[in-house]
């Protein structure tokens, strides 16, 4: 097994920004350009704009990392937030929006931020470290599962309902043969699971 030396260590540029198992948090607050707080409120609901969601959710799915993440004017529109919840590094998440449809995203929205040097340029993660907040208290509701672990997780329960609301699942678990299957504590439990 790898081990992490001292070396190692320090080569990583240290990143704020908390962890709850696998899962991380990250909020950035930039100043809004004058004025601009009314075109930057368009362009957040032009990205919400339903046209725009299929488009959206495969460049989330492309990431496949992205928990949740929202945008906010505050401050007498004088502000702007960026938050998210992420599986991994601070690191690979800053790059696979640089290298996937939601750089688009991110460029549209940033660029009404004072100072931002553009998703593709090599200083965007220092612009990011500069204006990030990283929160005081951090609790994710499941940390040790990743976003593809709980999608993967969804499809299997779907299929395994559509199982168990089948005809033909009904008929093998009346059958007597299946009495001793039914009366394992291990299957009552899943029936128990399924149900909830």
């Amino acid at each position: 097994m790898a081990t992490t030396t001292e070396a190692t260590k320090s080569a990583q540029p240290e990143r704020p920004g908390l962890m709850d198992g696998g899962v991380s948090e990250f909020l950035v607050v930039s100043n809004i350009k004058a004025g601009q707080a009314p075109a930057l409120r368009k362009t957040i609901e032009a990205i919400n704009n339903p046209s725009r969601e299929q488009a959206r959710r495969a460049a989330v799915r492309d990431i496949g990392t992205i928990h949740d993440a929202r945008h906010a004017i505050f401050d007498n529109d004088t502000r702007f937030l960026f938050a998210s919840v992420f599986d991994g590094s601070w690191d690979t998440y800053i790059d696979d929006f640089a290298t996937t449809a939601i750089a688009g995203v991110f460029s549209e929205v940033f660029a009404y931020s004072e100072g931002f040097p553009g998703i593709t340029d090599p200083n965007v993660k220092d612009w990011f470290v500069a204006h990030q907040v990283p929160a005081a208290s951090f609790l994710s509701a499941y940390p040790d599962l990743t976003t593809k672990q709980i999608w993967k997780d969804q499809r299997v329960n779907e299929a395994f309902q559509a199982v168990l609301d089948s005809p033909e699942f009904r008929e093998i678990l009346d059958n007597p043969a299946s009495a001793a299957l039914r009366a394992t504590p291990a299957f009552q439990k899943l029936l128990d699971e399924a149900a909830n």
